[in-house]
């Protein structure tokens, strides 16, 4: 049976079930504004959304350490070509089965590069990069996320070939890419930065090799939480590099602290990462001896990352058009190409937090026998899924 690491396990699926919220939210409330807007927003639904920003930067940080791990098992060759097969599968994924759930059109009009994309193109780069060694690693992870916010100031080319290459690996959220007749991607997540965070992972994969010293990793995780966290409170304050949107004084403090929090996750600036990536070191370190009935339910999920990722958007999709149908609503779209929403349908906040509730514990159980399933079978395809 494959031996886990239950920290690694916890955090994930802790991060699993809060992305969940975010989904619900994307499928079942009223359409509107940003919950990031501003001038519209309310703390409640800023939070809602806010507290999922957590999701991706861990998601793909835990992502590197588990390519770390997963080396211990094989030669560099062997988890190269695992490691570029892998990323071609997840991003596979987003085209075909993501880009279907988001825009419940079999025709693909949309393609959505999402969040499995620029995991799966950091596994790509870095099944090249291993070879390498771990100062190179990091090195480059360093340089990437604290050196692409120059960007900001540079203008780079938006048309031609070169264009769209820079638009896929390093343009802003929701830049379009047309791709013939009545077709086009959606790029909505940016491959370079978020890679950044995925060789910071491998990096830190390597305080859990056997034998390094237990306390030494969770004092190093802890000072590298602090310091990422602490970087954000000065950078934000400072207001200059780091991120394209300075937070500004609001119409009351509530709002204020809000703009103080609202860190711009795409392109994913250097104050989004060390707002998210700083308190999840600092929960990796505590959790390591940490042991509870929530904790257990977390490593449910975390133990099965990407069948679970597919498996909660599809009952949301199902939840979605039970409840058009139920109401007797015209699947008629809303108009939004990225997440498909019949016109008139939503739901209120509170009812969001109900069904994201349901749809977790739905979850459970068909997770919990995967989980034991993959750890008990060797078979190649459970690597992928």
């Amino acid at each position: 049976m494959k031996k886990r690491i239950h920290s690694i396990d916890i955090i994930r699926g802790l991060i699993m079930i809060i992305m969940t919220l975010d989904h619900s939210r994307d499928f079942l409330h009223y359409p509107g504004p940003s919950p990031l807007n501003m001038q519209t927003t309310t703390v409640i639904l800023f939070f809602t959304r806010w507290i999922t920003h957590f999701c991706a930067p861990t998601f793909v940080f835990l992502s590197g350490v588990s390519v770390f791990l997963a080396g211990r098992s094989r030669t560099k060759k062997e988890l190269s070509s695992f490691l570029f097969k892998r990323g071609l599968w997840l991003i596979l994924s987003d085209l075909l089965i993501i880009s279907f759930l988001f825009t419940f059109d079999l025709q693909y009009h949309v393609l959505v590069l999402e969040v499995l994309w620029a995991t799966g193109c950091g596994m790509i780069i870095l099944s090249l990069l291993i070879r390498t060694s771990l100062p190179v690693v990091a090195a480059i992870a360093v340089i990437i996320i604290f050196g692409h916010n120059i960007f900001d100031y540079i203008s780079l080319p938006k048309n031609g070939l070169g264009g769209s290459a820079i638009t896929l690996l390093l343009s802003a959220f929701g830049s379009i890419i047309p791709i013939g007749a009545n077709r086009i991607i959606a790029v909505l997540y940016a491959a370079i930065p978020w890679a950044g965070a995925m060789f910071l992972g491998y990096v830190f994969g390597s305080l859990y090799q056997t034998g390094f010293d237990a306390s030494r990793r969770q004092k190093i995780l802890l000072i590298s939480g602090i310091s990422f966290t602490a970087l954000f409170i000065i950078l934000r304050s400072i207001n200059h590099y780091g991120d394209p949107n300075p937070w500004a004084i609001q119409r009351n403090t509530a709002h204020t602290i809000l703009s103080f929090l609202n860190a711009t996750k795409q392109v994913p600036s250097l104050l989004f990462f060390s707002m998210t990536l700083g308190p999840l070191l600092i929960l990796l370190s505590f959790t390591e001896k940490v042991g509870n009935r929530f904790t257990a339910v977390c490593e449910v999920y975390g133990n099965t990352p990407y069948f679970y990722f597919i498996l909660h958007l599809c009952l949301l999709r199902v939840i979605n058009i039970v409840l058009i149908l139920i109401e007797g609503i015209p699947m008629k779209s809303s108009g939004s190409p990225l997440v498909w929403q019949a016109q008139g349908f939503g739901h209120p906040l509170w009812a969001v937090y109900l069904f994201w509730i349901a749809v977790v514990a739905l979850l459970y159980y068909p997770c919990k026998w995967y989980g034991s399933y993959k750890r008990a079978h060797g078979q190649w395809w459970l690597s992928y899924i």
